[in-house]
């Protein structure tokens, strides 16, 4: 931007003036011209916006047309009772999403309201959105820059940049340089940038970039132009959708080329036909697959996940790679000393606080420009750590400044790479210096052993700059500290005191997670804006890589094409010194190689690769409100860990979705195979739209419900992620819709044939009972009533059992814990009870064209309907001798 201008250049182009700023008219032009400096957000779905967006699904279009049919053909029910089910499905989605949204409102943080500026030669204090270009900012410790600035002047100033880079340590910014236009985002240190923060220092500069022509406004450009993609789910579903449409229109056609044959009325046969669109088509599994990923969202929010779009619950599940920004997320975005080198030893901090390492650490906490208030400590992250350094050594920097006043100082500088401080000390003058180990060392003639004073021979000095080589190799940052005591502030003749070795470390819950993932198939990618050494150290320690042959850096990638880093990507698990742009290319390239891509972060920084990924996964109390609104989901509590429960969660959720799904379909597979059997044989039909209708919403709707609720498997998380491009019939799916389809529609068939059967041998005798006297006896109205009763009560009960049997297929009933699913125990007994209601009161027998059923006829076709579940105990057996040879096979 304009890292590659002098200042005196960058003063002209701005059309600024250094000494006063612009003037309050000036600025107030530019600001109507340019526009306030804020990000401008992708526009949001208004209610009506988002409750249309639920009605686009293949599924839903077929419901409107069974709508529009049904009313043409004057079947007000029918159109009534799909219609509740396409609103009751729009609605539950809209209220989830906006449930989401309204979460994130809560979790959004206020950031940089104000800024310090000149104009007309006063400093003010004003809006940060009311910056523009050519202002001169005021920059200090503790504020956030409000826009991106070429620097001007520069005092000991730090900027933490991690939110846009990455990069855990702060940046020490200087004025006077000036760079390429290629140099990397990170290294630009003649700029500051909108969104980070001063640590320390103060600086002043040019505003050269507001609103979206800044660093993080590119980033947010980059995000509304990404478009939301698919998710697996609703890819099988949009196809299961296309397939039932063509399955549909293939039956209505068979059965007018039938009705031409069998030269049946034509009119007749439209309305036969459309029964039987209505059985293909699943009504009830929109809502079903809908109100499961709902329930799902609530048992997400018990493991600290809030699920901005509702179909991304089931996409976790196939998640094959965790994409995930190394600072803040896979680490504690905050410096930790954990090695200290005194007395000749190189020490674990918990080491050193056994040994008496006061001397040492009395002085990096008095040499020390971090600000304690209450219980929080704010400054360079480095310097935070050796006050939480000196809190372990019950050394605290409010009592030691009472006790050991600071009298006088030498402030940090980039030449010296060190500070030094004086203090009033046990009644005489000690100096401390603390800083880079070449900078402090060769002003050291003394070192402390064995808390005695002894001289620093060379090869003291050897084997110090070797310890401090040995922690740099751990990628840990090295400051060395020195004293003496002195009446004079100079920073010659040091005792060379120790070693603090740090780093920002990882989370220990992240270390387990890594572990779970790998059992999982699922494989941990950091990527980072970070040094490689020090990501290659974290990695190591976290188990994500284990030498840099897994490491690429963001050089590397520049280098390479999007074909070669696709073919290379499987490889490599730590991407360090990237860019926002570096880190879409790795997602892309994943995603080139058929994987499912979580990616989680917190930065500005992370948000275009959030918005790329399959699953974008912020951090809700550390992430950037650009973060968040980039993503699919939010953690709620900045835990790594949690995003293995809710890849645990997702992969549950699916199961029990297949589970639904297959229920579904092999009652409506029951219901075509029942109504096309009838239909060639002439018969009446055995069930009419209603029935139909009333099983597919109804009856099933409530097992299927009760299937999505069911606890996932113990052992979920042992077996690799499923293949995204995977079919919801997949693993004997197929076979068993429509080996339980065959089943049910068997059973019904023999329910309705019961009545005209029993009635001619009641009347003629058994040995009358022929194909023509069943034809004969079906045409009696009330007969015919009786018999689809018959079928459409052993249809529903029938399917009853099916529920309780498809929660596992691979076990006996008997083996079943009923408790840990008292939903499916209520949908059962609510289904018995409603189809009760359906064929003994009045005004439903009216509705559904039913008659009332005596005992002997009820316990006729609840035998009817237990062969369901003997079926399951003999699919169940075969598993069950299938596992005990494949056990006594490994044996031998």
């Amino acid at each position: 931007m304009y890292e590659d201008k002098t200042i005196k250049q960058c003063i002209e182009s701005t059309k600024t003036n250094l000494e006063k700023g612009l003037s309050d008219s000036e600025a107030k032009i530019r600001l109507e011209r340019n526009g306030k400096n804020i990000l401008k957000e992708k526009k949001k779905k208004g209610l009506l916006s988002a409750f249309l967006s639920q009605l686009n699904d293949p599924m839903i279009y077929i419901l409107l047309v069974a709508i529009i049919i049904s009313l043409f053909l004057k079947e007000v029910n029918d159109a009534i009772i799909i219609a509740i089910v396409v609103l009751l499905n729009a609605v539950i989605g809209t209220i989830q999403e906006s449930k989401a949204e309204k979460a994130l409102e809560a979790l959004k943080q206020l950031s940089s309201p104000t800024s310090l500026v000149k104009r007309d030669g006063k400093i003010k204090e004003i809006k940060s959105e009311e910056l523009v270009v050519g202002d001169i900012l005021i920059i200090e410790a503790g504020r956030t820059v409000g826009a991106d600035v070429r620097l001007v002047e520069t005092i000991n100033l730090k900027v933490e940049e991690a939110s846009l880079t990455g990069e855990s340590t702060s940046v020490e910014k200087d004025a006077a340089l000036t760079f390429t236009r290629n140099t990397p985002l990170g290294d630009k240190i003649n700029m500051a940038y909108m969104s980070t923060n001063a640590v320390y220092g103060r600086g002043e500069g040019i505003v050269v970039g507001t609103g979206m022509n800044t660093e993080v406004g590119k980033i947010a450009d980059m995000i509304n132009l990404e478009n939301e993609s698919l998710t697996p789910l609703q890819k099988r579903l949009a196809d299961l959708g296309k397939l039932l449409g063509i399955l549909t229109i293939v039956l209505c056609a068979l059965l007018f080329i039938v009705a031409l044959i069998q030269k049946r009325d034509p009119i007749e046969m439209f309305r036969v036909a459309i029964s039987l669109a209505v059985a293909a088509i699943p009504e009830g599994l929109p809502a079903v697959v809908t109100i499961v990923l709902a329930l799902g969202v609530q048992r997400m929010v018990r493991v600290n996940t809030i699920v901005r779009r509702l179909p991304s619950v089931e996409t976790l599940g196939a998640v094959s790679v965790v994409c995930s920004d190394k600072t803040g997320t896979l680490t504690q975005n905050k410096m930790n000393v954990t090695k200290i080198y005194y007395s000749g030893n190189l020490l674990s901090t918990l080491e050193a606080n056994i040994k008496n390492c006061d001397i040492m650490v009395e002085g990096l906490v008095l040499c020390n420009d971090a600000i304690v208030e209450k219980d929080n400590v704010v400054g360079d992250p480095t310097e935070v750590a050796l006050i939480e350094l000196g809190r372990n050594f019950k050394l605290f920097k409010d009592d030691l400044n009472k006790k050991y006043p600071r009298i006088g100082e030498i402030p940090f500088d980039s030449e010296r790479k060190m500070m030094s401080t004086i203090h009033q000390y046990k009644g005489h003058k000690r100096v401390f210096t603390k800083g880079a180990l070449d900078s402090v060392l060769k002003r050291c003639k003394y070192m402390v052993v064995n808390d005695k004073v002894e001289p620093l021979s060379i090869k003291r000095k050897e084997d110090i700059i070797k310890k401090a080589e040995e922690m740099g190799k751990e990628a840990l940052r090295v400051l060395s500290i020195a004293y003496k005591d002195s009446d004079k502030l100079t920073e010659e003749d040091l005792i060379f005191a120790g070693l603090a070795g740090m780093i920002d470390p990882p989370r220990s819950e992240a270390k387990d997670a890594v572990a779970t993932f790998k059992e999982a198939g699922v494989t941990t990618v950091m990527i980072t804006g970070d040094h490689q050494d020090t990501a290659l150290a974290i990695a190591r320690e976290l188990g994500i890589a284990n030498s840099e042959t897994q490491c690429m850096n963001g050089i590397e990638l520049e280098k390479i094409s999007q074909e070669e880093l696709n073919e290379r990507v499987n490889n490599i698990t730590v991407f360090a010194r990237v860019s926002p742009e570096h880190k879409v290319k790795i997602v892309k390239a994943f995603k080139a190689n058929g994987r499912i891509v979580a990616m989680t972060g917190d930065g500005v920084n992370d948000a275009p690769s959030l918005k790329t990924a399959d699953i974008g996964i912020a951090m809700g109390i550390s992430g950037t409100d650009v973060a968040k609104g980039a993503s699919d989901m939010v953690l709620s509590d900045d835990n790594f860990a949690s995003i293995e429960k809710a890849i645990e969660e997702g992969r549950g959720i699916y199961a029990n979705i297949k589970k639904s799904v297959l229920f579904l379909l092999s009652s409506n597979f029951a219901e075509v195979i029942a109504m096309l059997v009838a239909i060639l044989l002439k018969f009446p039909l055995p069930l009419i739209a209603v029935h139909i209708l009333w099983i597919n919403l109804i009856t099933d709707s409530l097992p299927a419900l009760a299937l999505g609720s069911d606890p996932k498997e113990d052992d979920i998380m042992k077996s690799k992620p499923r293949d995204p491009e995977e079919s919801l019939f997949s693993h004997g799916g197929l076979r068993l819709t429509i080996f339980y389809g065959v089943l049910i529609a068997v059973l019904t068939l023999v329910a309705f044939l019961s009545i005209p059967i029993a009635e001619i041998a009641r009347q003629s005798g058994i040995d009358e009972v022929n194909y023509r006297s069943i034809l004969m006896t079906l045409e009696d109205a009330d007969i015919l009533m009786k018999a689809q009763t018959f079928a459409f009560t052993t249809l529903a009960v029938s399917e009853l059992f099916h529920a309780i049997g498809m929660r596992n297929i691979r076990k006996s009933v008997l083996e079943f814990k009923f408790l840990d699913n008292k939903l499916m125990l209520i949908a059962f007994a609510v289904g018995v009870l409603l189809q009760v209601m359906v064929t003994e009161i009045p005004i439903m027998n009216t509705f559904f064209s039913t008659t009332r059923l005596g005992i002997f006829d009820w316990s006729f076709i609840l035998g009817l309907s237990l062969m369901v579940l003997l079926a399951h105990e003999v699919i169940a057996l075969s598993f069950y001798i299938r596992g005990k040879r494949r056990k006594k096979s490994k044996v031998n």
